[in-house]
């Protein structure tokens, strides 16, 4: 056998379906075989294998294995004289295993092999080729000199800047993203080190190939799409410390003592100032618009409580209404604009005028139960909104105009959008986009060739021509984004387009075939992210936000009504504790009906009741447990959230399974 892919997978089922997708056609004509090692996904990955790849060789495994031991797992057992590492976030072209197996062929002294790949807005992904990091290469890395200077060839071996991305070069270290091996190579250095749980495998397995007497070669004759690439999670804290502890594995593996110290030293350095900066940044990115909001709200309070001493009511307010009092009003109004999603990104100032409203209708609910004694000024709190709702609106069209990222407006634009495909499977996508509502202003259809158009005549309007002129429509009618059908257009056309276009703002997404969602890349920022229509998922901020303060005012109700309720639930001790272990955030009245799904769903609490609760009883693991998940996941709101309860108000009391 000529070929062996691996693909560990991990919660990532669109992906790796697009993936696998683009590996049928890649293999076609090679004598081939593909494993998917599943690492206990719980979105419906091993399924979805099983049903549309049933020639792919699965290995589910019942918990996650980590990288290195998953990709073991298959190559223990492998049969290929190449043996390649892929990952399920990439799109290859039809031709990229034919070209990297005949170069293997005709190299004998390659023991791996990496190629050109780019991110999901078809830019070129520094990673492809890269230098070992050694004590010195660290430091220029890690104090930020390759990034100044990348073409250096003293500062920039990290990424090798100064070597020609367009031409075959030997390298040292190959992306674990596709990392094409010999066996040969494989038998005599040994696979994965499995010490490496994420990260650092892919240093550690290239260096030994190197030094057991082979080369590895970048080799940029063929392309790659690798949607994840240098996306935002890099500047997390957990990737800081996960990535350069494996770093520190890695010098004390294959470095002297004294170098290793000095590696060591200098990573640890990393680890603080990166962990540092980018808890920092992050902290600064929340704080910094309420501050400023606070600060616009008091300076503008304290100008108004002057201006109604001296110029209205000549009167002196005492020094509690100028320390406690208006410091309160500034607090509930930036409370209540959080909860109203006046900070959430992109900003909206409807959002923010609302918060501040609802602020003041609590302000004047209190202020109305208080003593007379504690009524300093019903005039003072209006004029104070009037003035939290100018200066907020202010400041956020400020904050637009000066184009300072991460403060832009939410705007209604909706986007200039072009379909890739032949007639048929062209409207397929297009009805989708249709049904569910998405923001985005339909241009037209480009075809492959131009008698696509001839021959769907009673359509013609809306084709605008053939994919060789993509660029000129794609200027012409000012496009935001374009759509590859991946039924009708191949890989290497559509890696073909996103290079030419990258000169251009645009956002590009794979939809394919027969499938209901769309794989691209939504944002400079966070390259690879799944696009699916018609969703309001419950892990959008707001509903995250939304969620958490139903279950909070639902535990205080419960609590004050628990008198009566006591009576109608069926363990009522079970309902005090559960009460309170909602009022702690580590549940919600409502989750996921598996809990093994609550454990790995992003930013999801554990529920008490779930989507199937109040209409029969249902196996968690089943297909129908899953759709009811999909579908409240997917689509959630609060009434969902009421209905659930209401339904199954006896079952307050269950004890939820750990």
């Amino acid at each position: 056998m000529k070929l062996s892919v691996i693909i560990v997978n991990y919660n990532v089922k669109h992906f790796l379906e697009q993936c696998l997708l683009s590996v049928e056609k890649a293999i076609m004509g090679i004598d081939a075989e593909v494993f998917v090692v599943d690492n206990n996904s719980v979105d419906g990955s091993v399924e979805m294998v099983r049903t549309r790849f049933p020639n792919v060789i699965l290995i589910a495994n019942n918990d996650n294995t980590g990288f290195s031991k998953a990709n073991n797992q298959a190559l223990r057992i492998a049969k290929g004289e190449y043996q390649l590492l892929l990952n399920p976030d990439t799109v290859v072209e039809e031709d990229t295993f034919r070209k990297c197996v005949d170069f293997m062929d005709s190299h004998p002294d390659a023991g791996g092999l990496g190629v050109h790949m780019i991110d999901g807005k078809g830019n070129f992904l520094p990673e492809s080729k890269r230098g070992l990091p050694s004590p010195a290469v660290a430091f220029y890395k890690i104090f930020g000199l390759s990034t100044i200077f990348p073409k250096s060839k003293v500062f920039g071996k990290y990424h090798l800047g100064y070597l020609d991305k367009n031409a075959t070069n030997e390298v040292d270290i190959l992306s674990g993203a596709f990392m094409l091996m010999r066996k040969a190579a494989l038998d005599k250095v040994g696979l994965l080190d499995e010490t490496f749980f994420m990260y650092g495998e892919d240093i550690d397995l290239s260096y030994r190939i190197q030094k057991g007497g082979y080369k590895n070669y970048y080799f940029p004759e063929t392309r790659i799409i690798h949607y994840k690439g240098e996306s935002t999670k890099k500047s997390s804290v957990n990737y800081v410390i996960v990535f350069y502890k494996a770093m520190i594995i890695f010098a004390a593996k294959h470095f002297s003592q004294s170098n290793a110290r000095i590696f060591s030293f200098l990573i640890n350095i990393a680890v603080y100032l990166r962990a540092g900066i980018a808890i920092l940044n992050r902290f600064i990115k929340k704080i910094s618009l309420p501050l400023a909001d606070a600060t616009l709200f008091m300076g503008g309070m304290l100008i108004l409580k002057w201006y109604w001493e001296h110029s209205v009511k000549e009167l002196n307010y005492p020094p509690v209404f100028l320390y406690v009092v208006m410091p309160l009003y500034i607090v509930i109004w930036i409370t209540s604009v959080y909860f109203s999603g006046g900070y959430d990104r992109p900003l909206k100032i409807s959002r923010a005028i609302r918060g501040i409203l609802s602020g003041t209708l609590f302000i004047l609910v209190v202020y109305a139960l208080l003593s007379e004694e504690y009524r300093f000024s019903r005039a003072l709190i209006l004029l104070g909104t009037a003035w939290a709702s100018l200066s907020a609106a202010s400041l956020r069209i400020l904050l637009d105009v000066s184009g300072i990222k991460g403060f832009k407006l939410e705007k209604n634009e909706r986007k200039n959008l072009v379909i890739v495909a032949e007639p048929e499977e062209g409207r397929r996508v297009l009805s989708i986009l249709q049904m569910s509502g998405s923001p985005v202003s339909f241009i037209g259809f480009v075809t492959l060739n131009e008698s696509s158009i001839k021959s769907d005549e009673s359509n013609s309007g809306y084709f605008l021509g053939s994919v060789s002129k993509l660029s000129e429509i794609a200027e012409l009618y000012a496009v935001n984004e374009v759509i590859f059908c991946a039924k009708d257009v191949s890989s290497q056309e559509i890696i073909n387009q996103m290079l030419l276009l990258s000169r251009l703002d645009i956002e590009y997404k794979i939809a394919p075939p027969e499938s209901l969602f769309i794989i691209g890349s939504n944002s400079i920022d966070d390259q690879g992210d799944l696009y699916l229509v018609d969703v309001n998922a419950v892990s959008k901020r707001s509903n995250k936000r939304n969620k958490r303060l139903l279950d909070m005012g639902l535990s205080l109700l419960f609590l004050i009504a628990s008198p009566i309720l006591v009576f109608r639930v069926k363990n009522p001790g079970g309902f005090f504790g559960n009460i309170f272990k909602v009022l702690s955030g580590n549940y919600s009245w409502v989750g996921f009906i598996s809990d093994k799904v609550a454990k790995q769903a992003k930013g999801m609490r554990k529920g008490i009741l779930h989507p199937a609760d109040g209409i029969g009883e249902l196996i968690p693991d089943s297909h129908a447990a899953e759709r009811l998940n999909a579908l409240y996941a997917r689509d959630y709101s609060i009434s969902k959230d009421l209905r659930i309860i209401s339904r199954s108000m006896h079952m307050l009391g269950r004890v939820p399974v750990n």
